[in-house]
């Protein structure tokens, strides 16, 4: 049995007590927050200790593993702690707001030896394991190029919910904060990116950083992507789109939050046997919630001695994506990726 702790008692961490309770051989044994008043629902329901003090609760030798879900810009600094305390760390998503503290979270976690997972849970939905395993047979072929798109809506009140939301330094904007689970999906299944350019504004809400994106990729293997990501659709969300093209086949991964398969077309695989693929998918187009794989997962790589599932260097990846992106739309000019360096791993301007 691995004992959790959670720190940051807002509302991402409610998922995570639940996936935690929900796992046979995890356990939640703490929750740390600056503010008392947010841990009580944590005590009443699940009667787990209190901490309002990283420090003491990181001197805690019953904690195994840190579950950060802290706004973003406060991750590093909470990350380095606990690797350098010896706890294993997941880590909501954005990993970090910038590659330099993205490197400091996946540095200290190697020096101390301590397992690292960011959490982008999509990667286990029905769908996109159905698709994962089409590309890694290959069925596409040669890849044309994909697309990405998140039209939401997050309203006034939703920003205004909390004093950081929207900030540039704490959570950044629709790529940062809603679009980077289908960023995250985007790199699996394409690769890595090499090139992108886009444009961002911020139309309608009254924030810093952007409730509306779009941008043109090209992977290192060649392909091509669009990406469009908004927090602007009115009244509700829309839909959640990811489209894949290739050679060989086509598919459409689509629904409120890219869950369902709304169209596919692979060379080798019959009307029948595509239908019967949907029909699934539509069945249980969620499966096991994305944060319970991450949990046990974690307690799995812990006790095999292996890498996480999805690491830190996945967490980084798509963190350098949005961060690509921004500064390209700041500068209205291509940006290049950098090769993974010693010195840098900063994003340049061609």
């Amino acid at each position: 049995m691995m004992n959790f702790a959670i720190v940051g008692c807002g509302h991402i961490a409610k998922k995570h007590a639940e996936a935690i309770n929900k796992s046979e051989e995890a356990s939640l044994y703490a929750v740390c927050d600056t503010v008392q008043e947010k841990m009580v629902p944590f005590f009443e329901e699940y009667g787990v200790k209190g901490f309002l003090s990283l420090d003491e609760l990181l001197e805690q030798e019953e904690v195994d593993v840190i579950n950060i879900c802290t706004p973003s810009g406060f991750h590093a600094d909470i990350a380095v702690k606990a690797a350098q305390a010896g706890k294993h760390i997941v880590v909501e998503k954005p990993i970090a707001l910038t590659l330099e503290d993205a490197n400091r979270i996946i540095s200290a976690c190697k020096e101390y030896g301590v397992k690292l997972s960011v959490v982008h849970p999509n990667r286990f939905r029905p769908v996109i394991m159905e698709t994962r395993k089409l590309m890694d047979e290959n069925k596409f072929g040669k890849l044309s190029h994909a697309n990405a798109t998140v039209r939401w809506n997050r309203n006034q009140a939703y920003y205004d919910q909390a004093p950081w939301r929207g900030t540039r330094a704490l959570d950044g904007g629709v790529l940062m904060n809603q679009a980077i689970h289908n960023l995250d999906l985007l790199i699996w299944l394409m690769g890595e990116v090499d090139e992108v350019f886009s444009m961002g504004a911020t139309r309608l809400r009254d924030i810093e950083s952007e409730d509306v994106s779009l941008g043109i990729v090209r992977f290192k293997n060649g392909a091509l992507g669009v990406i469009e990501a908004a927090t602007t659709i009115y009244p509700r969300n829309l839909e959640e789109t990811l489209s894949i093209f290739g050679e060989s086949g086509t598919l459409k991964i689509g629904g409120t939050t890219a869950n369902l398969i709304e169209h596919i077309n692979v060379e080798g695989i019959d009307d029948q046997v595509s239908n019967d693929l949907i029909d699934r998918v539509k069945s249980d187009p969620f499966g096991k919630p994305g944060h319970q794989w991450i949990i046990e997962d974690m307690v799995e790589a812990i006790k095999d001695n292996r890498e996480p599932i999805v690491t830190g260097k996945d967490g980084k990846n798509a963190l350098a994506l949005v961060i690509a992106l921004y500064e390209s739309a700041d500068n209205n000019r291509p940006v290049k990726l950098l090769e993974e360096s010693a010195d840098t791993n900063r994003p340049i301007k061609l």
